[in-house]
């Protein structure tokens, strides 16, 4: 059975498979390369032994080896290059399928996935965890290629130049290898941690940079400041072990790879004087088997002093593996496409709780019909939003039935689905871009007029035309540049523009002042006409004239009718209302 760790690096090497011809360049590249460094020694032992003596020195044979040197260096560094580009090639390429793959598999994740993950871990792995496996990837494909042909080559050579030298050399072999794999074991889960850890880092940043005003508003710097600096602490300690366990590798094998060196000097020497003929290990054969012997333990120091970047690859691609093997949400391939939709919709005997041992939604009925104005009332937690998130199928019921138009949602497919809604968050998004393209974003083919339409629906053109650029105006990430209320005007004007038959109205004015608020209620009144509204509202005074109101306590409907029934009930509905008015 496979280790996790074995699991995660045949998976990398899996994503390598469609650029098998980079491999197949990579491998006749590390042969050319690895035997010219071979045969460079061998030449120059041979040259070295045509200068021995005094007189003795032949030239002809001499310039013979230094030009067949001169071209193997010449070959060495074009196969050397073509090795460097074609791993790197190849590593850019693994990396970025791996990395589209993993934002695919983002956006095709449940919502309660989402939900339940630190945004800044999750960031962290499609973007500093990608970038460890890829220099973990480029790393060992280059020390592979090269490394374990140049020991298995310079091993051979050796026996063919002194079986005895060989010997020296490949019983000392295992103690390097011993001492890296004894550190190598205790290092990995220092580097696991340390990953998770920079993940949790990372989603501390996040999470702290995004509510930057609430915490100066509140005087929490210090504390921010102290927690963040445990955490940096926590990870200081995991990458202090894992860099610790990390640089000793080098160090020892150098120190056996030294060991083996100084044997080969010594059993050579005393090779040549027992021997009493030069001829049975002359010089220049002498000084090539301490080249080999150097050269053969070479791979190791390099290999060994990249294991701190291929666990590190390897602790990082478990984290990006775990991601990519969370479910994604069941495939709707097969469902029927929603073309026509009235807009009427029920529920019948709805059960949903995001976790089983708490309830929420118990036995939901409703009736929606065609055109009405659904407005959903009830104290924080009691199911509103869940409610929207169900109607959209973010999250899927437990139990009961949700139907559009007659059909089950549940075997319509999901874009089918969704395509016939405009949402209006509490929390408005925008992206970096135009005003332009913002509002045109759930329209793309829209034209300007279309544009400028929507947006004198929204009340959104008066402060769109202040600007120098008026619609080419550029707003920054999540339009930091201009107000909460512009913002909202902007994510109101984009559903305008879209049209769709029935609508979520989420806490839709909640972030615009009231002169602004009453403007945008007369463009919603236009834009319901005729179409099936749900409209989530604490304010209860945007919600008077619907056709319903529910009022939502505990996950059930314990209320229902417009406002004036509502009213003369004296019930929950009244105590609500009474409660925001009572000043009044």
């Amino acid at each position: 059975m496979k280790t996790k760790k074995q699991s995660a690096l045949f998976r990398l090497i899996g994503y390598t498979r469609p650029y098998a011809p980079l491999i197949v360049i990579s491998f006749i590249a590390s042969i050319l390369s690895v035997a010219v460094s071979i045969l460079i020694p061998l030449m120059t032992g041979y040259a070295i032994d045509e200068m021995i003596g005094k007189g003795a020195v032949n030239f002809d044979k001499v310039f013979k080896y230094i030009y067949i040197i001169a071209a193997m260096i010449a070959v060495g560094a074009i196969a050397q290059w073509t090795l460097s580009a074609s791993v790197n090639s190849l590593t850019c390429k693994t990396v970025r399928n791996i990395r589209n793959q993993l934002f695919e598999h983002i956006n095709n994740l449940p919502l309660k996935y989402i939900d339940t993950q630190r945004q800044g871990d999750i960031i962290a792995r499609i973007s500093s965890d990608i970038d460890q496996v890829s220099e973990g990837l480029l790393q060992g494909f280059t020390q592979l290629f090269s490394g374990v042909l140049t020991i298995g080559a310079t091993l051979g050579i050796l026996f063919y130049l002194n079986w005895i030298i060989a010997l020296v050399v490949l019983v000392l072999t295992p103690l390097s290898l011993f001492v890296a794999a004894f550190i190598t074991k205790r290092s990995h889960k220092t580097f696991a941690a340390q990953a998770v850890k920079r993940g949790e880092v990372s989603g501390y940043v996040e999470e702290i940079f995004t509510g930057r005003n609430l915490i100066q508003a509140f005087c929490q710097e210090d504390i921010c400041q102290e927690d963040f600096e445990q955490l940096n602490k926590e990870l200081y300690t995991c990458g202090f072990k894992s860099q610790f366990y990390g640089a000793l590798i080098n160090p020892c094998t150098r120190f056996v790879n030294n060991l083996v060196y100084a044997s080969v000097g010594v059993v050579g020497a005393l090779i040549s004087l027992w021997a009493g003929a030069p001829k049975d290990l002359p010089i220049g054969l002498l000084s090539t088997c301490l080249t080999y012997a150097n050269q053969y333990t070479k791979p190791f120091n390099e290999i060994t002093g990249v294991i701190t970047e291929i666990q590190s690859a390897v602790a990082a691609s478990r984290r990006i593996f775990a991601l990519l093997d969370q479910e994604v949400e069941v495939s709707d391939a097969q469902n029927e496409t929603l073309t026509q939709c009235d807009g009427s919709l029920n529920i019948d005997n709805v059960y949903f709780s995001y976790v089983p041992e708490k309830p929420l939604i118990q036995g939901l009925n409703l009736r929606v019909k065609q055109g009405q104005k659904i407005a959903i009332v009830g104290p924080t937690g009691c199911g509103k939003t869940t409610l929207i998130n169900l109607l959209m199928r973010f999250y899927d019921v437990n139990d009961g039935s949700i139907y559009m138009s007659g059909k089950d949602i549940r075997k319509i497919t999901r874009n089918s689905l969704r395509d016939n809604y405009g949402m209006v968050l509490q929390e408005s998004w925008l992206f970096e871009g135009s005003i332009k393209d913002n509002i045109a974003y759930g329209k793309q083919d829209a034209t300007l007029e279309e544009i400028m339409q929507a947006a004198k629906l929204a009340g959104a053109d008066d402060f769109i035309e202040k600007f120098p650029d008026k619609y080419d105006t550029l707003l920054t990430e999540n339009g930091d540049n201009i107000s909460q209320g512009q913002r909202q005007l902007l994510c109101i004007a984009r559903i305008m523009l879209t049209h769709p038959p029935m609508l979520i109205l989420d806490e839709a004015t909640s972030s615009i002042d009231t002169r602004t608020e009453m403007k945008i209620q007369e463009a919603f009144y236009r834009i319901m006409q005729g179409r099936t509204s749900f409209i989530v509202a604490h304010r209860l005074s945007t919600i008077r004239s619907c056709d319903v109101i529910l009022v939502m306590k505990d996950g059930n409907i314990i209320e229902q009718g417009n406002h004036e029934d509502l009213l003369a009930k004296r019930g929950f509905y009244y105590e609500l209302y009474n409660s925001q008015f009572s000043a009044q």
